[in-house]
């Protein structure tokens, strides 16, 4: 393995072991002050401490190995390094501050605040894990197995095994909680979905102009950007025309519409979005 190599897979799991960390401060300065039920496996090992004589970090780390391993017999070997160390870390970092900062009580006295607060946190801590190619384990890995073996689409399996453990609350606090364990499960995978892939969304944009050439310049010169051209036939006329293609960021989006409206007003736009793009780069 090459110098670079090593110290990339290094400093990747330098940043995986601190987000983790921030994760599971999300966890115990947050939701279980609030007693709020999100949809994840340290909410479930929430629950069941109201049952078992362990903490929650213990039987957080229980339920996550039991899942692994269940991953590995059902599903094989498909998870990587980086996943069965996040599975690991995550309860681990829940016991050090359980010993650090033992008794821990709400630090806005107010259970929606703090929901929120373990959402917009948590929220960014499994995006960044994302994008290093991580996962949190736990949930993920049942719904793994639920997409293999029942053939549900795997998003929505994951949403069925959050709204579960959310469920799970009825077995120890009241209806406000229960209402709001699930209201909170739902819309925390909307806001995780929003930092994971709302905040890379770019625009593919399809040009059709007579001005084409105009805008494939502002283009390639003013943007700084690519674009891809097709020979495009009207169905009605049988003309042919050529069409731009090209992916844009917000800002990039927003001076090439002015620039179209600008030097042609009449021009045929249709845009889409795209929340990932991928490319090989040139190699010299």
């Amino acid at each position: 393995m090459a110098k670079k190599d090593a110290i990339k897979i290094v400093s990747e799991f330098v940043i995986i072991t601190v987000v983790s960390f921030l994760a599971a401060a999300a966890i115990y300065f947050f939701m279980i002050p609030s007693k709020v039920v999100v949809g994840t496996v340290s909410a479930l090992a929430m629950v069941l401490a109201n049952f078992v004589p362990l903490s929650v970090s213990a039987i957080t780390l229980i339920i996550n190995l039991v899942l692994l391993g269940l991953g590995f017999w059902l599903i094989g070997m498909e998870f990587g390094a980086k996943t069965v160390y996040t599975t690991i870390i995550v309860p681990v970092a829940l016991g050090v501050y359980e010993i650090l900062f033992p008794n821990v009580k709400s630090l806005t006295n107010d259970p929606l605040i703090d929901i929120l607060c373990y959402t917009l946190i948590a929220g960014m801590s499994i995006a960044i894990m994302f994008s290093l190619n991580a996962s949190s384990g736990g949930l993920d890995i049942l719904a793994k197995i639920m997409n293999k073996y029942l053939k549900i689409e795997f998003g929505r399996a994951s949403a069925i095994a959050g709204l579960l453990v959310a469920m799970t609350s009825v077995f120890c606090y009241d209806t406000k909680t229960i209402v709001l364990s699930l209201l909170s499960t739902y819309f925390g995978g909307l806001i995780i979905d929003y930092f994971i892939f709302g905040l890379n969304i770019k625009r593919r944009v399809c040009i059709m102009s007579d001005k084409s050439e105009e805008i494939i310049d502002f283009i390639l010169k003013e943007l700084h950007s690519g674009a891809t051209l097709y020979d495009a036939v009207g169905a009605y006329e049988k003309k042919h025309r050529c069409e731009i293609l090209t992916i844009v960021n917000k800002q990039e989006y927003r001076l090439l519409m002015n620039f179209i409206k600008k030097v042609d007003p009449n021009a045929f736009v249709t845009v889409y979005s795209v929340s990932e793009v991928r490319y090989r780069p040139k190699t010299i």
